[in-house]
């Protein structure tokens, strides 16, 4: 059996005095396949974001690494992974990348795994986020028209939470955008075997 939750140990990795990067790391997991599975996607998905946030170039002046877990419950580990570098110029970038788990598989949820097979899920989501970015008056760069079908997400308590990348959708001084999304409002369109199934139940 799995415990709840499960447990998360911080790593730290600091090559030189400008790179910190504290990354999560999934330990006492009875399935040991599952732990390396779940830790191996972690860690690949954090090399990639490091690499493309230019770790090695001679330019990086400074870089910092964190995370965030958002779910961790019903056999469910939802998490961000974020990375900030600073290469010179007005100011740095940060990049940010969720991940949702089956704790008892490792799998790694996609948008698509959390919706009825051939629902419109994305037109759904499209659909309330440009209800949201109305209601928050937020400046948009030009009309929002669509998520991506695999667009970045996350799980937190009853609610799918989309995120795009910073510059994506809006000018610099907003962040990284967020459009949280109660489960209720996606029920007819849910997988109910999925992880907002889950949720839900």
């Amino acid at each position: 059996m799995v415990t709840f939750p499960v447990h998360i140990h911080t790593e730290l990795y600091s090559p030189n005095q400008h790179v910190h990067v504290y990354s999560p790391e999934v330990y006492g997991l009875a399935n040991q396949t599952v732990q390396h599975k779940i830790n191996r996607t972690i860690q690949t998905t954090l090399n990639r974001l490091l690499r493309d946030q230019g770790l090695g170039q001679p330019d990086l002046q400074e870089m910092v690494g964190n995370f965030e877990i958002k779910t961790n419950e019903r056999n469910i580990l939802s998490l961000v992974l974020s990375v900030y570098s600073f290469t010179g110029g007005a100011h740095g970038n940060t990049v940010i990348r969720p991940l949702t788990f089956d704790t008892t598989t490792g799998r790694e949820y996609k948008l698509k795994d959390l919706f009825k097979p051939n629902s419109d899920y994305v037109e759904k989501i499209s659909q309330i986020i440009r209800l949201q970015i109305k209601e928050r008056d937020l400046p948009v760069f030009e009309p929002f028209k669509s998520i991506k079908p695999d667009q970045g997400f996350y799980i937190a308590d009853k609610s799918l939470v989309i995120t795009f990348p910073l510059y994506d959708l809006l000018p610099y001084v907003y962040g990284i955008p967020y459009f949280p999304i109660s489960v209720y409002s996606l029920q007819d369109v849910v997988n109910e075997e999925g992880p907002l199934g889950v949720m839900m139940g």
